[in-house]
């Protein structure tokens, strides 16, 4: 197993980890941040790769830049939805619905790329389906639409979407990281553009600049240049155990920091989501390629 990559995913992961924190001190909506994040990761990832004279060799494949820019939709996606449901609820219950994405990946690898998936780890789904109704806790609304505004179907979209970008990521060989990213960011601005209300800039004060600012060149440029270029040289197998850092940082800064206390029954939907998606990682018959 190649020991630089597994440093480089866990350092993204841990960085990545902080980012709810960062985005409740920004003091903007969820879309104009994710747009704020792609210019500065655009430009700060741009400049590295011209720097860095990577851009004289890349290897144009027609096929991967179409697949990086469907990869690049579902990452913004992925940020939109992720920051609408820290709007909408805590860091931890966020969090822990978003990282049932190793799960979606074992699904849509079953489904789709004709993978192989046991009885135990389909159990482990059902248990981690079980977790995120215990999280949420169904019987606390009293119509549909309180539970679509309880911000749990923003983190179900988002750990889809960030199933989807490890699959389509994990894909992409020839293009460098630095081009991978720096047309994903790209796209993430021409797709949000139409939608901006820049009057939510005004008024904001130099902290929540600087917290704006973290975002865009630490959470985004850096830490997915770290996270794509190490993902293609991991097993699907470590990238999902990998992953499991994130969300410990995530957790102990919402618990430390913002003093966030879960429910009893929010606690063991907490452990069972956990639970299955270690189960379906360290399980040898559950391979999910790599």
């Amino acid at each position: 197993m190649n020991g630089t990559a597994m440093f480089k995913m866990t350092l993204s992961m841990a960085i990545f980890g902080s980012i709810g924190f960062f985005t409740g001190k920004t003091g903007i909506p969820a879309a104009e941040l994710v747009f704020v994040r792609c210019i500065c990761a655009t430009l700060f990832l741009g400049l590295c790769w011209l720097l860095s004279g990577q851009y004289k060799v890349e290897d144009w494949q027609k096929r991967e830049v179409l697949q990086t820019i469907v990869c690049g939709i579902f990452l913004v996606l992925n940020w939109v939805f992720l920051f609408k449901a820290f709007e909408e609820m805590s860091i931890t219950i966020a969090i822990s619905i978003y990282n049932l994405a190793p799960i979606f990946v074992l699904l849509i690898g079953s489904l789709f790329l004709k993978e192989k998936i046991s009885i135990t780890s389909l159990l482990a789904i059902i248990v981690c389906f079980l977790g995120s109704i215990f999280i949420i806790g169904i019987k606390d609304f009293s119509s549909w639409s309180e539970f679509l505004d309880s911000g749990f179907v923003w983190a179900f979209l988002s750990a889809l979407c960030y199933a989807m970008t490890m699959l389509l990521g994990k894909g992409i060989s020839h293009m460098s990281a630095y081009a991978m990213t720096f047309v994903q960011t790209t796209i993430g601005i021409l797709m949000l553009f139409p939608f901006m209300n820049f009057e939510v800039f005004q008024g904001l004060t130099e902290t929540n600049w600087f917290y704006i600012l973290g975002t865009g060149l630490i959470h985004t440029g850096f830490v997915y240049y770290l996270f794509f270029d190490s993902l293609r040289k991991l097993s699907t197998v470590i990238i999902s155990a990998l992953v499991f850092v994130d969300p410990v940082v995530a957790i102990l800064l919402d618990t430390i920091i913002l003093d966030f206390r879960p429910a009893l029954l929010q606690t063991f939907g907490i452990f069972l989501i956990f639970g299955g998606i270690i189960y379906t990682i360290i399980k040898p018959n559950t391979s999910i390629g790599g």
